[in-house]
């Protein structure tokens, strides 16, 4: 397996990207088309908020780690 060059990083991370945006976005309408069908919140509501704070803090954890390398 060889190491990606600058432009395949900059493909990869656009690709996932969109993909995240893509699975936000259908996990939002499936959380609204559920609650008016139910009126309560089920497992894609609990995706969808986990799934944005895992996100949360791992770039926070990276941030932070970053600043401490650098000092």
């Amino acid at each position: 397996m060889r190491k990606m060059d600058e432009m395949e990083i900059s493909i990869s991370l656009k690709a996932i990207k969109w993909a995240w945006a893509y699975t936000c976005l259908f996990l939002a309408m499936w959380v609204i088309y559920n609650y008016i069908q139910t009126r309560t919140f089920g497992l894609a509501f609990f995706l969808l908020i986990t799934q944005n704070l895992v996100l949360i803090a791992i770039q926070s954890f990276f941030k932070w780690k970053l600043v401490k390398d650098e000092k």
